[in-house]
């Protein structure tokens, strides 16, 4: 596993060991997941490259980052955890990274549980958290009940459970840890709008299951893993809508209309300039929910929100315009704009829509919604 130390608190620009960090995973991703790759996977019986998870779990040690030291982890921190989620939303590779190492791993720090996550961090276990993916911080979970010590009901469109061995599952004021094989437990994979985020559904009929955790603090533990989660989503949008931006621009140089090419016109200069500033934008929230996500500001519930919300919002906008820039081939089956398209249209309702984090962000900061945003 790559040393890894965090850089100083407060820069939020790219240090060398995160440049060293995204080099090696670019090259990686770049090598074992080109697009036309993870097209051919959405096509296949396993969409979950696993293959590729375990080499950047393992050789590169992706899946340890957050993990600390003592618990046999890289003893990095979210920030560079937010490095690699940037270079999976560029390449929008089919791998667990945001469920396992990022919510899972998130939630059994909260938990306290860091004698499970040795396991996580060597690449040997692939947790999930059984939550619905559009469930964001805050919200309440209720969709699992506890019945003499067997976990029954149903959980709609997991993410990252599909390949998933062990299933941690909020019930109540407790969390279970459950095989992914138990008896009374069965996975059904759901039609999904994004073909590379796998989502199923969890039916828990009378499964056993282990108390990890129990207590009033449950509630606040899920809610907070699930807004480090958000916090790498972004982190992943951004990712996302830099490569749509790149892909734009690589075609707007070579394509030619009536005798010029078509990125010499103002008005196509004029929108690559917009989307320019939102792309900075967003960069600059993503960056800062990383860096209160690795140092525990009490600023993160604000960070978390902002990014969220505006980087679902700048993937989703640059991704169309993607789309739009390369005309009749973007709208085909074999260019990998549709790819990006549908994993920022998916991202963008996951873990809370901009709608829900711009409402909790007027909360937080003590401002009134307007009545349609409020609505």
């Amino acid at each position: 596993m790559t040393d890894i130390t965090t850089p100083a608190t407060g820069d939020l620009l790219y240090s060398e060991v995160e440049e060293d960090l995204r080099a090696s995973v670019r090259a990686l991703l770049g090598k074992r997941s080109p697009w036309d790759v993870v097209l051919a996977r959405t096509e296949s019986d396993t969409t979950t490259d696993l293959e590729l998870w375990s080499a950047l779990a393992i050789e590169i040690g992706c899946a340890a980052l957050a993990v600390p030291e003592t618990a046999g982890g890289a003893g990095a921190s979210w920030r560079e955890a937010a490095i690699v989620a940037e270079e999976l939303g560029r390449t929008v590779a089919a791998v667990p990274f945001l469920g396992s190492a990022g919510i899972s791993v998130a939630l059994l720090l909260e938990l306290g549980r860091t004698d499970l996550l040795g396991a996580v961090a060597g690449g040997a276990t692939m947790p999930a958290v059984a939550l619905p993916f559009s469930t964001a911080a805050g919200d309440s979970f209720d969709a699992v009940q506890v019945r003499d010590g067997r976990l029954y009901g149903t959980v709609t469109s997991v993410a990252d459970a599909a390949a998933a061995d062990i299933l941690l599952v909020p019930a109540g004021d407790a969390v279970y840890r459950v095989a992914a094989d138990a008896a009374g437990l069965r996975r059904t994979e759901v039609v999904a709008l994004d073909m590379t985020r796998p989502l199923v559904d969890l039916v828990f009929d009378g499964v056993e299951a282990e108390p990890l955790a129990a207590g009033e603090h449950i509630p606040a533990a899920v809610g907070a893993a699930l807004r480090i989660g958000a916090v790498l989503l972004a982190s992943e949008q951004l990712g996302l809508a830099e490569r749509c931006f790149e892909m734009a621009i690589e075609h707007l140089r070579i394509r030619r209309q009536f005798g010029r090419v078509i990125g010499s016109y103002q008005a196509i200069k004029h929108r690559l300039a917009e989307l320019w500033v939102l792309l900075t934008q967003a960069r600059a929230v993503a960056r800062y929910a990383a860096e209160c996500a690795a140092t525990h500001s009490p600023d993160l519930p604000v960070a978390a929100a902002l990014a969220k919300a505006h980087c679902s919002t700048v993937s989703q906008q640059i991704a169309e315009e993607c789309v739009q820039f390369h005309g009749g081939i973007g709208f085909t089956w074999e260019h990998p704009a549709h790819l990006y398209l549908k994993r920022a249209k998916s991202s963008a309702i996951a873990l809370g829509t901009p709608e829900r984090h711009r409402a909790a962000l007027a909360e937080l900061v003590d401002i009134a919604l307007p009545d349609a945003e409020a609505r």
